[in-house]
């Protein structure tokens, strides 16, 4: 007797659901569960894209749920927010400085009252009923001067635009159960398989790129629109045998100087297996082949900038009005500070928010920087140099050989080029010393606005709310319900100098978040960390590790490797069940071995 499997889609619109989803769906043997992470219209392309009659159910959260029900014949089951999501994010926030406001829909704020009349919270809640009404409401409250809100994913997306800190509220694994239990009722009202007839046309529904569909002896059973250059083929049916069973795996490929991003996929016809491919053409351009040189476009700096911890945490702090006025000028600025304090996403933040910003932004890494590179930039038609109305970024610029920057002074001052071209330089300042002495010179020569970045030690009364901000970003991507920090654990925190700034300090709280198996964030956790850093500063022999072997000298990027190779290795290889061991999603662990450049498989 065939075991019948209840199909159901899960679309997570951030990727900490993803993982949560993929948990809960170990529980129920008899359900197939695919998951993909995509929020809103990218939520409704990938429903969008597959083919019919692959599905009973398709499961997803808040308004990334409702426009699903648009497209889609299929019943969609809505994650519910459960009150204790609610009050997991509340208790989040409470570490935050300033006054904040909880902005939502109704399944949001109704619990969100609930709680504050038990709890006795005064807090402001605002309830919308669609993303222009969300806009309106934090456009208000931001004007009141409210900074932060704790919301729903579409309210989260409109405050970070609008540059307002922002707490989501995420769903834990018992709502993701719910969500399942109720699937699996209304799967029972809906049929099986339809006619196979349906295949080639739902494959090729709504796609923008070119669609491949390979049998396992790696013959193409159907391609659109042509048959695919061989170089891209070939690499197709180089992954054949990669991609799993159920879900999906994603790689790229370059082929004549053009770069696909390849969404690849199983499915069954006739009994038959086959693999199905998304080949779309990538909009960000190929690295400059001039090392030290790379062009940039405003879409690259706005999802790099997005994804720093200058955006997440509201790090410009009282910096804020200093560096949006300095944004709005044309004059040369020097971006001045020790390693770590985040002079390239100041210098990103510059460009987005200057009259310039749909002009290409070129960085030099001066570090980087090799002769033929140096010979282009100074002599070559095609350098950046002769451009106009682009923002062109010198990164390390003390790494400059001071004759080099002399060249480069005079070349700017004989072609007018601080005219033409907005011009930024970031110089690091080594052990808390002064910037190199040709560094100041070329400052002064130039006319160069200056800007100094604090470090992250004269900051200190604001750690715990940078780092309760930081954590909840970092759940979208964990996929884990942690609270908080333990009151002990937060005051080390911001008692600890930070030699290397907010790079450290970023790094620190995602190995805290990767390793907890707790709610909240346990001082001896910190303590040991903290500890281990301080030793490998002074070179003197680490104390206890939190996860290697005693005895060996590690860095904090080191144990999590270590965790992770043993976590994979106790699992036999596999990647789904090491996942759930570390509570990291599937995604979550293919970046982090293909970073330490493990064999995927």
């Amino acid at each position: 007797m065939v075991e019948t499997r209840t199909r159901i889609l899960g679309i997570a619109p951030y990727e900490g659901m993803h993982a949560a989803m993929d948990r809960a769906a170990q529980a129920y043997p008899n359900v197939q569960m695919d998951v993909f992470t995509g929020d809103l219209d990218v939520g409704v392309s990938i429903v969008q894209r597959m083919p019919p009659n692959s599905y009973d159910c398709i499961i997803s959260r808040g308004g990334t749920a409702n426009l699903i029900r648009r497209v889609t014949e299929l019943p969609v089951v809505e994650v519910p927010l459960s009150v204790y999501d609610v009050l997991s994010a509340m208790k989040l926030a409470e570490n935050y400085s300033s006054r904040y406001a909880i902005v939502g829909f109704p399944s949001i704020t109704e619990p969100a009252h609930t709680l504050c009349d038990l709890l006795r919270y005064q807090l402001d809640i605002y309830t919308v009923h669609s993303a222009e009404e969300a806009a309106d409401t934090l456009e208000r409250i931001k004007g009141d001067g409210c900074r932060m809100v704790v919301c729903d994913m579409i309210t989260h997306t409109i405050a970070r635009k609008m540059e307002l800190d922002a707490f989501l509220i995420t769903s834990g694994v018992e709502s993701v159960h719910a969500a399942i239990d109720q699937a699996l009722d209304i799967s029972l009202w809906f049929g099986r398989l339809r006619q196979e007839n349906t295949f080639l046309r739902s494959i090729t529904q709504d796609q923008n790129g070119r669609v491949v569909v390979l049998d396992m002896g790696g013959g193409i059973f159907y391609s659109s629109p042509a048959e695919p250059p061989s170089g891209l083929l070939e690499a197709l049916r180089a992954h054949l045998k990669e991609i799993p069973s159920s879900g999906s795996m994603k790689f790229y490929h370059t082929e004549r100087n053009q770069l696909y991003s390849i969404t690849a996929q199983t499915l069954l016809m006739d009994a038959e297996r086959y693999c199905l491919y998304y080949c779309v053409p990538s909009r960000i351009p190929l690295h400059s082949h001039w090392t030290g040189i790379r062009s940039m476009n405003r879409g690259e700096c706005e999802y790099l900038f997005m994804n720093s911890f200058y955006s997440i945490s509201g790090a410009m702090g009282r910096m804020d009005g200093e560096i949006r006025t300095l944004a709005a000028a044309r004059q040369p600025v020097m971006i001045r500070g020790e390693e770590g304090t985040g002079k390239e996403q100041i210098a990103r933040f510059l460009y987005l928010h200057s009259p310039l910003v749909n002009r290409p932004f070129v960085v030099i890494n001066c570090e980087l920087m090799t002769d033929k590179s140096w010979d282009f930039l100074l002599e070559h038609y095609n350098s950046p140099l002769n451009a106009t109305g682009n923002t062109i970024y010198f990164q390390n610029f003390e790494a400059l050989p001071e004759e080099r920057s002399a060249e480069l002074l005079a070349v700017i001052q004989e072609t007018g080029l601080a005219r033409r071209v907005r011009l930024i330089f970031s110089c690091a300042f080594r052990d808390g010393g002064p910037a190199p002495p040709f560094v100041q010179k070329f400052q002064t020569r130039l006319g160069c606005l200056s800007l100094n970045l604090p470090p992250l030690r004269s900051r200190s009364d604001e750690i715990p709310s940078l780092a309760s901000l930081y954590l909840s970003s970092m759940k979208l991507e964990l996929g884990k319900q942690i609270s908080g920090f333990e009151p002990r654990a937060l005051e080390m925190l911001r008692q600890y100098d930070w030699p290397n700034n907010y790079t450290q300090f970023k790094y620190v709280l995602e190995t805290l978040a990767t390793l907890t198996a707790s709610p909240y964030i346990r001082s001896s956790t910190v303590a040991e960390l903290l500890a281990r850093e301080r030793s490998l500063r002074r070179g003197l022999a680490a104390p206890a590790p939190v996860s290697p072997a005693a005895g060996e000298e590690q860095t904090l990027e080191e144990i999590i490797n270590d965790g992770i190779r043993q976590a994979v290795s106790r699992h036999n290889g596999n990647r789904a069940a090491a996942a759930r061991e570390l509570g990291i999603s599937r995604t979550t662990l293919w970046r982090y071995l293909s970073r330490m450049g493990e064999e995927i498989s």
